[in-house]
């Protein structure tokens, strides 16, 4: 039985790794690094997608400068640069697409989600078809995030930076944009702190007693047996469900009642559609209290990736299990 003892940062970095996200082409044009400023001539200016005054700079040391441009035709570049917790990425965009089934063209903030967007298969489904969208990690695991003209990110873990258009490989758009990344180094004068993954061999109250508190198996409700159960998390509540959600996970509807409301209000605001309800098991003698699900739209109704938590009746050293 796995043990997974909370702390925000390394969290995200395991619940990432529980994920299933199909890896998507990459193609792109790499301009080059940008000199420091002091560097430049006027024949050397190097294009800015934004001024710089668009994003105010982080406190910390910019440490390096480059310049990128994204053809229609491509969904994922990595940009080649490593990043670490607690850095700042800031990234600014100009350009603009074109696809042939758009009234308009767009730029890096996507076209309007319209309801043809729920039939669609995008990278990042919350955010409009063309948009500019990132990920820090292996892009097996790695949620995807929206950039759109500008956003300032501080990433939460360690990886390599990809930047991609928000389109599946068979509909791509006409057109490019040219996007410029600035990293920074983390401030060391913030206060802020990201935790790191450790590896511990052991933990106070993670022992042969525990386990045998914890029923093996799970049941369905005429107690019939079910799934081992194969993982424990242990840690606040709140940061739990924080943890799942920066991860891509979404908690499902508990009931049939509340999936046809959710469902109807999601459709209606051109969302998809993603929280369908899983069947009740039970442990500790009641169903479980929190069920989340990973998945795709369309695909979400053949298969998706799901698992059921419990909360323990009782606590280890103070700590929720």
């Amino acid at each position: 039985m796995q043990t997974v003892r909370f702390q925000l940062g390394a969290a995200i970095v395991f619940f990432g790794l529980l994920g299933n996200f199909c890896p998507a082409s990459t193609r792109a044009q790499l301009q080059g690094d940008v000199p420091p400023p002091q560097q430049l001539t006027n024949a050397q200016t190097a294009p800015k997608a934004q001024p710089a005054s668009s994003i105010a700079a982080p406190a910390g040391k910019k440490r390096l400068s480059k310049d990128f441009t994204l053809k229609g035709d491509s969904t994922w570049t990595d940009t080649g640069i490593n990043v670490s917790p607690g850095e700042h990425v800031l990234v600014t965009a100009i350009g603009k697409l074109r696809y042939t089934d758009a009234k308009d063209d767009n730029g890096p903030e996507g076209l309007p989600r319209g309801f043809k967007d729920l039939l669609r298969i995008l990278p990042f489904n919350a955010a409009g078809r063309g948009s500019l969208v990132g990920r820090i990690g292996d892009g097996d695991v790695a949620q995807p995030f929206l950039i759109g003209a500008s956003h300032d990110v501080v990433s939460p873990i360690s990886g390599h930076l990809s930047i991609g258009i928000n389109q599946s490989d068979n509909d791509t758009g006409e057109g490019s944009y040219t996007v410029h990344i600035d990293v920074y180094s983390a401030d060391p004068t913030s206060g802020a702190t990201l935790a790191i993954a450790k590896s511990v061999t052991a933990l106070p109250g993670i022992d042969n007693s525990l386990f045998g508190r914890i029923p093996r198996r799970i049941a369905d409700k005429d107690g019939n047996p079910g799934d081992m159960v194969n993982f424990m998390i242990l840690g606040p509540e709140a940061v739990m469900q924080r943890v799942f959600s920066a991860a891509g996970w979404v908690k499902v509807d508990a009931d049939v009642k509340g999936t046809v409301l959710h469902g109807l209000i999601v459709s209606l605001s051109k969302e998809s559609y993603l929280t369908m309800p899983m069947s009740q098991l039970y442990l500790f003698g009641r169903p479980q209290d929190y069920g989340w699900a990973h998945a795709e739209p369309i695909s979400v109704v053949a298969s998706r990736n799901h698992l059921r938590l419990w909360k323990a009746p009782f606590t280890v050293n103070g700590e929720t299990l």
